[in-house]
């Protein structure tokens, strides 16, 4: 009787090396002077900035939700990993942190290395979009786990911040402007009911486009988050930004009095901006009222700096220099912490 392998279980130590064999290479283009280690080891050893006297380490961790099963609908794994390194590296520059290096895990039930390769090259593009080195990560191939090459992905990343420069929140006072940032639409969050709209309600394939949309829905779906680690911290050089939100899951509702202290409630003005049509579409058809709306979506704002009023048109043109839209879009007022719309 022959023996088992763990090959006839359904891990592949082939498939695994040739997978390594595609991703080093773009993994290695990240690398900067101060990634000290090489790919393959048991760790990444990255050296901090000597210009720093009072380094504060600043880390998230996140995964992508399930925009993936979007991805899967598509066969189109590319943008994803651009998701992934968005949803931690915008958490940690609220803290005026600069991302310093990002690590990856890769987890599957039979692992294709073509799909491995395409997802690396999106997290590759999106740590060269933030300024940080991908300096490691894992890939597990899980038989009976996951179903066949169905995968799912987490990311990890580390920045840095001057203690003197840390961004907390606390010197937020009434009078303060809020300063939102443009998204690309949904970014990656509230996918479980967009696509419970979008493919149940509408009844539409990802390859179908909605009236009045250049893009498949499939592609206007995929559409991958901004990072805006270099736009702000272009303007945390030379403009004072008392705190900043990442409107993530729960969207502005709960997001923004994440950053207020006590006696500050932030007052959002509706029409202050356009509202990206797919959310217009999401509500209208899913028949989804304005409160859940912004408190599930971004409503076309990813990132939210609140900045001295003085300073809000210098912060537009900064942010423009960039091509970054940013706008007005509320004021912090005296209340009990919380959110307004008017």
């Amino acid at each position: 009787m022959p023996s088992l392998t763990y090959e006839d279980s359904g891990v592949s130590i082939r498939a695994g090396e040739r997978a390594v064999q595609k991703i080093a290479p773009l993994a290695r283009s990240t690398f900067s002077s101060a990634v000290i280690t090489s790919l393959g080891g048991y760790s990444g050893l990255y050296a901090l900035p000597k210009k720093i006297k009072e380094p504060i380490l600043v880390a998230s961790t996140d995964g992508v939700g399930t925009k993936l099963s979007v991805a899967a609908m598509m066969n189109r794994h590319d943008t994803i990993g651009i998701d992934l390194v968005a949803m931690s590296v915008n958490d940690i520059i609220v803290s005026g942190a600069t991302p310093l290096f990002f690590l990856d895990y890769f987890a599957t039930g039979k692992l294709s290395p073509d799909n491995l390769k395409q997802v690396v090259k999106g997290i590759v593009k999106g740590c060269q979009q933030a300024g940080c080195a991908l300096i490691g990560g894992e890939t597990a191939e899980m038989p009976g786990f996951y179903q066949n090459e169905q995968y799912d992905l987490a990311g990890f990343v580390v920045g840095v911040v001057e203690r003197k420069k840390q961004i907390d929140g606390k010197k937020i006072k009434p009078g303060h402007l809020l300063v939102g940032l443009a998204s690309s639409g949904l970014h990656s969050n509230g996918y479980t009911l967009a696509r419970k709209i979008v493919f149940e309600k509408m009844g539409l394939t990802a390859s179908d486009r909605i009236t009045g949309f250049k893009k498949t829905v499939g592609e206007v779906l995929l559409t991958p988050t901004l990072i805006y680690a270099k736009s702000f911290l272009s303007v945390m050089q030379k403009i004072p930004i008392y705190g900043a939100a990442h409107i993530t899951g729960g969207g502005m509702t709960r997001n923004i009095p994440r950053i207020l202290p006590e006696h500050c409630m932030a007052k959002v003005f509706r029409g202050s901006y356009a509202v990206p049509e797919i959310f217009n579409v999401l509500q209208k058809e899913g028949g989804v009222d304005q409160e859940e709306m912004y408190s599930t979506f971004n409503m076309g704002i990813g990132m939210v700096l609140v900045v001295d009023p003085k300073n809000a048109a210098a912060t537009i043109s900064l942010l423009k220099l960039v091509r970054q839209k940013a706008f007005i879009i509320g004021e912090v007022v005296k209340g009990k912490k919380g959110i307004i719309y008017g």
